[in-house]
């Protein structure tokens, strides 16, 4: 009998082991996964190393020439804004949608703040100096904003297949734009367009509603190079032709198809009369430009000419660390900011442009990535508007280098000179951190890889 009750609590025991341990596999796995996991290494090296091509274009192009305060500013503000990623890998997501409401009034407020008490910089008021410090509003409005849209997407009735929730979404767009444009800021407004672009497209916004957004602009660049191009209204009617018949392969209604017509055509017989007495004479020199850099080259041509010289000179493998001629020689104006691509291509070649273009492109890739992993629509917009701001930022900049579109100071992602553009870049990027690491931290809590 005693031989029987020890063999019972010899099984019993083994039993109670073994549920136990059963029982320890299903708790969360984070307290078994090394911290490490928990870490999107790809996003943190590439934004890293874009970041040490910044300080090292920056310091070839400013040492020399006796300027090493833009090298020290960058190198203390990547220092900072690195201390501010870190940080903020640890934040809730919740906090940054309980917060959305604040960050958007109070981008509308500082963007209404810098047209009143803003310091003016080239003809443009867009600077708020707090002593000996200088923040540019439009830069904060573009997470401000992006923040505020997302709070209203994740909305369980928000479709934005419907022209009632898409024009609230351009509506909270379209105040800090307007307040940017009457800076004027013409540049900084053109990146909310691709936000808005990259989110309607994401959150499945109806096609011909895009469509009937995108034509536009593009129907106004159309006519403008018939016009400064000597082949007149020609360019204009075929691309209302093909405008035509791509609005009637949608198959929509009669009316909304022609009234998409009509508003391209409208725009496209308007553009001559916007151009000769509504834009300012020196966007008008810019787009002239761009079509013809060499009609002026020691005018209005020059930033372009010299830049597309300091590109092409590198070749293949470049002149080297700061042997760059038309970089040391400052031929460029503010090569530093707006033309700071062209410092790696002269001083490292083709080889060098392309390693810049091939971590710029895959740090986007890799956010859409962590956006499509985002089982939150909060999350996953987020991810997918700092992508598309990204995205266009390295696009437009990289084309003003190299003569393909007009010079309208588009900095470069997280290597142009600039403290502002900076910090809010590594905001971004802590952001991306913390939904990547929450999204791991979840998979854990309920058992998936």
């Amino acid at each position: 009998m005693k031989d029987n009750n020890t063999s019972t609590v010899t099984t019993a025991s083994y039993m109670d082991t073994t549920l136990n341990v059963k029982d320890s596999l299903k708790t969360p796995i984070s307290m078994r996964r090394r911290a490490g996991q928990y870490v999107d290494w790809t996003v943190i090296a590439l934004s890293l190393g874009l970041c040490a091509a910044g300080l090292l274009s920056i310091y070839s192009a400013t040492f020399n020439a006796g300027m090493p305060t833009y090298f020290y500013k960058q190198l203390v503000f990547a220092g900072v804004g690195l201390v501010l990623a870190v940080a903020l890998m640890f934040l809730p997501s919740q906090w940054i949608q309980v917060t959305s409401t604040v960050w958007y009034v109070l981008t509308v407020g500082l963007l209404v703040a810098v047209l009143f008490v803003g310091k003016a910089v080239n003809g443009q008021k867009n600077w708020l100096s707090f002593g000996g410090l200088s923040i540019q509003p439009s830069e904060l409005a573009k997470l401000g904003v992006l923040i505020a849209v997302a709070r209203f997407v994740m909305r369980t009735n928000v479709n934005l297949q419907t022209l009632r929730d898409l024009s609230v979404v351009m509506a909270l767009i379209a105040l800090p734009v307007a307040l940017i444009i009457l800076e004027p800021d013409y540049g900084s407004a053109t990146v909310f367009v691709a936000l808005f672009a990259g989110i309607a497209l994401w959150a499945g916004a109806d096609a011909m509603l895009l469509f009937a957004c995108i034509t536009p602009p593009v129907m106004a660049i159309v006519t403008l190079f018939g016009m400064l191009s000597g082949y007149g209204l020609t360019p204009m009617a075929i691309a209302l032709a093909v405008i035509a018949v791509c609005t009637v392969l949608f198959r929509r209604g009669v009316v909304l198809t022609l009234l998409v017509i009509a508003l391209n055509a409208g725009v496209g017989y308007a553009m001559p009369w916007v151009y000769k007495h509504v834009l300012p004479a020196h966007h008008k020199s810019r787009i002239e430009v761009l079509l013809n850099p060499d009609r002026d080259p020691r005018g209005q041509g020059y930033n372009v000419v010299q830049s597309k010289m300091a590109v092409g000179s590198g070749g293949i493998w470049g002149k080297g660390f700061q042997q760059g001629t038309q970089t040391q020689l400052r031929y460029i104006p503010k090569q530093w900011t707006d033309f700071i691509y062209c410092v790696p291509t002269e001083e490292f070649g083709f080889v060098g442009g392309s390693l810049v273009i091939a971590m710029l492109c895959g740090l986007c890739m890799r956010v859409v990535r962590v956006a499509s992993l985002m089982r939150s629509k909060f999350e996953s917009t987020i991810a997918i508007g700092i992508a598309s701001l990204w995205f266009y930022h390295g696009a437009v900049n990289i084309g003003m280098a190299i003569g393909l579109l007009p010079v309208i100071g588009i900095p470069l992602p997280f290597m142009s000179a600039g403290g502002t553009s900076l910090l809010i870049n590594m905001v971004m990027v802590g952001i991306v951190l913390s939904f990547y690491r929450q999204h791991r931290k979840r998979l854990d809590y309920s058992g998936e890889e």
